[in-house]
């Protein structure tokens, strides 16, 4: 289904069967919300699952002018508000991560729990050059030149081997990403940086880190765990998606840490 949100056309899709609490589901780079498929139809029993395209990701416009992790935190509440959800559990992995970290920080008295994965809360000076070879890629070349790497940063070569078709459906989104939306995201996150007050969140946390993570160090997932009094910390048999590739193993840990039988 689409709704216009802050003047872009936006893609969602709700699952309500058992017409539950909410839950969330935010997406990462380069990616839609059919990552999250397979984790949808574990909770949809029980819970409000929703997922959407970011701006300039799957079948959301692109967005006229530049933006920031706190314009797409914007978006998700005023979706939030189209959709009628007063809060949400919320899970974000990647850039999804970080929106889910800005949106807790924004609107903390929407977010029933916050869950994150191979994310970090900021981009050090030092990273900053790599999200602008990446944008500027992406806007010369076109995405095809940057699905190899970004695939063997995602996924570690066994779940390739052993998930063909998972695995060109997540190519095929990243592919088919539009250059301009991609290269308006990684600007974003050049700049984006929450380190100094993640302090601040009081909402029960959980952060999930992939030991073969390159691309996100698993310790910068954990250094949000550290910072929010309360908070876990697991880490997964997996890479960059590691929400996706143990996804067994992340919906039982989702299930009790939101407490409710899948």
């Amino acid at each position: 289904m689409q709704v216009k949100i802050n003047g872009i056309e936006t893609r969602y899709v709700l699952s309500n069967e058992g017409g539950g609490p909410w839950l969330t589901f935010v997406h990462q780079l380069g990616g839609d919300l059919s990552v999250w498929d397979q984790l949808a139809g574990y909770f949809r029993d029980e819970y409000t699952v929703l997922r959407y395209d970011l701006r300039g990701h799957g079948k959301t416009a692109v967005s006229s002018d530049p933006f920031s992790i706190a314009d797409l935190s914007r978006d998700l509440a005023e979706l939030l508000d189209a959709l009628g959800a007063p809060t949400t559990h919320l899970v974000g992995m990647s850039m999804g991560g970080m929106i889910a970290q800005q949106f807790a920080l924004d609107h903390p008295s929407r977010v029933d729990t916050l869950t994150v994965a191979d994310t970090t809360a900021g981009t050090p000076p030092e990273g900053r050059a790599i999200w602008d070879q990446r944008a500027a890629a992406a806007r010369n070349e076109g995405m095809a030149p940057l699905v190899p790497a970004t695939l063997s940063r995602w996924l570690t070569p066994d779940f390739q081997a052993a998930h063909p078709e998972a695995v060109e459906q997540i190519r095929d989104v990243l592919t088919h990403t539009l250059p301009e939306g991609y290269a308006m995201a990684c600007e974003a996150l050049r700049d984006f940086d929450l380190r100094g007050k993640l302090g601040t969140i009081r909402c029960p946390t959980l952060a999930v880190g992939g030991r073969h993570d390159t691309g996100t160090l698993p310790a910068a997932t954990q250094a949000i765990a550290d910072a929010i009094q309360g908070a876990q910390f697991e880490l997964l048999d997996a890479a960059h998606l590691a929400p996706i590739e143990q996804s067994h193993r992340f919906a039982a840990l989702l299930e009790t840490f939101l407490g409710k039988p899948v």
